[in-house]
C-alpha cells in the first residue's frame, strides 16, 4: 500500500482514501498505527473508506460499518449496531458472541464454538 495524500481537505472538500486490508500483513503494533492514521486524517476532515476483515480492529476505530453476507448487505450503521451475535453468526457461519472490554467499551468478538458448519451455529 502507498498513500501520498497529505491534507485531508482540499478547497474545503474531503480527500478519501479507500483501503482495502490495508493491516493484513501487519503485527498487531503496526496495525494499531496504521488504524490510528486513518483515524486521524478522518478527525481531521478527509474520508475513510476501509475493507477489514478483523472485527475487533472494525469495533475499535469504525465510525459506520457495512457487514456483507454473500456479497449483499447484511446489516449497516454503527459498530454497536451491526456487530451482534444475530448478524454476524449468520453472516460467519458460526456462532459468535459480542463482548465488551473496559476501559473503551466498545464491542470485541470471539468464536464461541470451534464448529464451522451453520447447522451447528445457532446451538
Amino acid at each position: 500500500m502507498l498513500v501520498q495524500i497529505w491534507e485531508p481537505l482540499l478547497a474545503d472538500e474531503p480527500r478519501w482514501l479507500f483501503l482495502d486490508e490495508p493491516v493484513s500483513a501487519l503485527d498487531i503494533g503496526h496495525q494499531l498505527v496504521v488504524m490510528d492514521i486513518a483515524r486521524d486524517y478522518a478527525r481531521a476532515g478527509g474520508g475513510v473508506v476501509a475493507v477489514l476483515h478483523d472485527l475487533n480492529l472494525t469495533a475499535m476505530h469504525a465510525d459506520r460499518v457495512t457487514l456483507l453476507d454473500r456479497g449483499r448487505v447484511a446489516a449497516a450503521g454503527t459498530p454497536g449496531e451491526v456487530l451482534t451475535d444475530a448478524a454476524l453468526s449468520s453472516a460467519y457461519g458460526c456462532r459468535l458472541r459480542i463482548n465488551t472490554p473496559p476501559p473503551r467499551g466498545g464491542p470485541w468478538i470471539l468464536p464461541q464454538a470451534a464448529a464451522h458448519r451453520p447447522e451447528e451455529a445457532a446451538e
